[in-house]
């Protein structure tokens, strides 16, 4: 399974959640039992650890997301969103251009018209706010 795969279970699984408030094993549970999902584990990955920070990572949504209210957001830009900034945030290994770039994708399949400039335009904003590095941000922080 490659990355961009696993990233589009770990989406499916915060999507989920934006429906359910279910912890990430429930959610994953009930998939494996009514789609014989078999879950890769940086997506498990992801989708824990994305769920784990969610307060955090709305409030840098609600920081940069001009104009916009949380619950004017749709579903899937806010997974999209949640998703993307985790990574931006938390996984050094990936570049957040990578992120940025994959999280528009995954509006662009999922989303409607508007959710690929959207989802584009908060991650720039936050990754411009941060000098080009949430990590580092992260990293001056701790």
């Amino acid at each position: 399974m490659t990355r961009r795969e696993a990233r589009e279970e770990a989406f499916f699984i915060i999507f989920e959640y934006s429906f359910s408030g279910e912890q990430v094993d429930d959610i994953i549970a009930n998939a494996v039992e009514g789609r014989s999902l078999q879950i890769n584990p940086f997506a498990y990955s992801l989708a824990k650890n994305t769920i784990e920070r969610i307060e955090d990572l709305d409030q840098l949504i609600e920081n940069h997301a001009t104009r916009w209210k949380k619950n004017r957001i749709s579903r899937v830009s806010l997974a999209v969103l949640r998703l993307a900034l985790y990574e931006m945030k938390f996984e050094e290994s990936i570049p957040e251009s990578v992120s940025i770039n994959e999280a528009v994708e995954l509006a662009k399949k999922f989303g409607g018209e508007e959710d690929s400039s959207f989802v584009n335009g908060v991650l720039g904003a936050v990754s411009r706010a941060a000098g080009g590095s949430l990590q580092e941000e992260r990293d001056g922080q701790a």
